[in-house]
């Protein structure tokens, strides 16, 4: 019989235990607004983009959570008890008030633009993609693993419509009233909303051809949704990429594990695109024509394909500072100029 995993980031459905798992081994880390987990090192904004951070881990399914608890806050110390001294009064019985206190001016906070939404979930699965063993429904709240010895006619799917919410230590879900303070209590919130059949593929076409995501800064998807193309290959929707730079380059890290040297390819194309066609070792396929920020010199560009992700070195053409990576993306508010290549 299928039972989930309940290690953190894995959730599949399994029937023997010595099957591989990716998994968090380490416990969730949420501090000033941002999101990730104690195991590694993606920080991200949005909780979607949290959910989606790749697995760090591989070893086997466990029906046992063993992840451990969150280290406990140090406890805030006692209040001094000693009587706070008390102003004599005027001998002419005046009641007067203190020296006024000059106002430090407050610096007037920026504003950070909005991380850029997620496109429209599909509302259903196309009966024409194939759903790959193990898959988990992508709505969120309901974690329904896929079982091929199932009919689908008697599905009922129990989810959350709205976003996490997370203030001031209390955390729930936008759609529904309910608020906890764990992170493990809050993925325990039963979801408010009911449709019928699960969602574990989604449309995966669009206009009749691939509908093949895009790589965004600081997004990622872990829980990597795909479907077969008619070369047989699983069609990756999406990856995670992050960068950071000098003055004369920028060096970007695209996470896709197990990728082929022999069959995979990367092309400057022109100075500010790079075209991916990257293919896995265990049949997954990503591609990509990434629009860049800025222009690079493609002959001193170059990558180098790792085990866990692709790393591309772009070289600068006029050494101005990137806010972001590719020209579509939204910018955080967090830029750091860092000057001209060249200049005193």
């Amino acid at each position: 019989m299928a039972q989930n995993c309940l290690h953190k980031g894995c959730g599949k459905a399994f029937t023997s235990e010595n099957e591989e798992c990716i998994y968090h081994p380490g416990p969730p880390v949420f501090h000033e607004g941002q999101k990730g987990w104690k195991c590694c090192k993606p920080r991200v904004l949005t909780f979607d983009e949290f959910l989606a951070i790749p697995p760090c881990t591989t070893g086997k399914h466990s029906t046992v959570d063993d992840t451990p608890a969150p280290e406990p806050k140090p406890a805030v110390e006692a209040a001094d008890d000693a009587p706070r001294a008390v102003p004599s009064a005027k001998t002419n019985d005046e009641n007067t008030l203190p020296p006024p206190v000059a106002r430090v001016p407050q610096a007037q906070t920026m504003s950070r633009p909005s991380a850029s939404p997620a496109p429209p979930e599909s509302e259903s699965d196309d009966p024409s993609a194939a759903i790959p063993p193990g898959a988990t429904c992508r709505r969120r709240g309901c974690g329904q693993g896929y079982n091929p010895d199932a009919s689908r006619d008697g599905e009922n799917c129990v989810y959350h419509p709205g976003q996490a919410l997370f203030h001031e230590g209390s955390k729930g879900w936008t759609c529904c009233k309910r608020r906890v303070l764990e992170f493990d209590e809050f993925m325990k919130i039963a979801g408010c909303k009911t449709k019928p059949r699960h969602l574990f593929v989604g449309s995966g076409k669009k206009g009749g051809e691939e509908k093949l995501g895009s790589v965004r800064y600081v997004s990622c998807t872990s829980y990597q949704s795909y479907h077969i193309t008619t070369s047989g290959a699983h069609a990756i929707h999406g990856t995670r990429n992050d960068f950071y730079q000098t003055p004369a380059s920028v060096i970007a890290s695209l996470y896709l594990k197990k990728i082929d040297t022999s069959t995979s390819s990367v092309t400057f194309t022109s100075a500010s695109t790079i075209d991916l066609d990257l293919h896995t070792s265990d049949g997954k396929r990503y591609q990509n024509s990434m629009a860049l920020f800025a222009t690079i010199d493609p002959e001193k560009s170059s990558y180098k394909i790792m085990g866990t992700k692709l790393e591309l070195t772009l070289a600068k053409a006029d050494g101005a500072s990137w806010p972001v990576l590719r020209a579509d993306d939204q910018p955080t508010g967090e830029i750091i100029q860092m000057g001209r290549a060249g200049r005193a």
